[in-house]
């Protein structure tokens, strides 16, 4: 089995949290390093086992970042854990590949000029930049998988509208590149569950039998709608993040990821099992809200519990 098939087999669902990277790119305060081991730990201990962690940029532009080699480190020691976390260029490939990091997550904007404002670079730079991140890969001790997602996959709230053509011609870009996995980002949240299904199947199409990464925000509600869309379409890996937290910073009106929580209720709700114990995990909220009392948390599932009959349990 290959390794990209061991992190993300594609006859199962796969929830990625990413609270600690994307849930944190737009706060005023974050956790401390601490607090975010045990955000860690406690969501293990609920049963995720797939977490981004953080990005590798300049500590001094981004220090919420600055302990992302502790916390890769702290999930090497996680059986059956792997991390996950951002490089913009090659210092921070160069230096992520000094960690012992499960997966290199590179991003590919649908637009140009998204992808100038994110990264100063054209969307041809950053195939590129995936090519040189598999041979920096290739060469070092450390083997993570190289996963490129594409920003703004359904719709760019600079440029406007995308077409979906285009999507599936970068993410094929990105795989002759050498990526060993590829995602679809509604980065701000503009895609309904129409839009969601049809390029989740032509994805689905194009990657054959390999998994691939839908990533969603819940910008105008339509998130986990959208999900279940992605999943009925036969995507297999969602990411979510913690309480909702997230947006990009280069991005326009791009508010917070679907809620990791609703997103487990989602998936059970419709046979697909995670492994995850929702109780447990709505309970890792305590730590946002003691460490980030001026942030505001989401979640429908939160707020009602699950139902008290709940057939299925982790």
């Amino acid at each position: 089995m290959s390794r990209v098939a061991a992190l993300y087999p594609n006859d199962t669902v796969t929830l990625r949290e990413v609270g600690l990277r994307d849930g944190l790119q737009l706060v005023k305060t974050w956790p401390s390093t601490a607090a975010k081991r045990d955000w860690i730990t406690r969501e293990y201990d609920a049963g995720v086992r797939r977490f981004e962690v953080g990005s590798f940029l300049p500590a001094a532009r981004f220090p919420q970042f600055a302990d992302v080699g502790a916390l890769i480190e702290q999930i090497d020691g996680l059986e059956g854990a792997s991390s996950a976390a951002l490089a913009l260029n090659e210092r921070g490939a160069s230096d992520a590949l000094e960690t012992p990091l499960d997966e290199i997550v590179c991003v590919v904007s649908a637009t140009e000029e998204h992808s100038q404002a994110n990264a100063r670079r054209s969307r041809a730079d950053a195939v590129e930049l995936i090519r040189t991140v598999v041979r920096l890969r290739d060469e070092s001790a450390n083997r993570p998988i190289v996963n490129a997602g594409i920003a703004m996959a359904f719709g760019c709230s600079i440029a406007g509208a995308v077409d979906p053509a285009e999507v599936l011609r970068l993410a094929e870009a990105c795989l002759e590149a050498g990526a060993d996995i590829v995602g679809i980002a509604d980065t701000v949240g503009y895609a309904g569950p129409k839009q969601v299904g049809d390029l989740s199947a032509a994805m689905a199409k194009l990657c054959g039998g390999r998994a691939f990464i839908v990533h969603l925000h819940d910008t105008r509600g339509m998130g986990i709608a959208n999900a279940s869309a992605a999943l009925d379409a036969g995507a297999r890996v969602l990411d979510g993040s913690l309480g909702g937290l997230g947006g990009c910073p280069f991005a326009p009106g791009a508010t917070g990821n679907v809620v990791f929580e609703d997103l487990v209720y989602l998936c059970e709700t419709k046979g697909m099992r995670t492994g995850i114990d929702i109780e447990r995990l709505t309970a890792v909220r305590e730590i946002l809200q003691s460490e980030m009392p001026g942030e505001h948390l989401y979640g429908s599932l939160v707020r009602a519990g699950p139902p008290p009959n709940l057939a299925w349990r982790p």
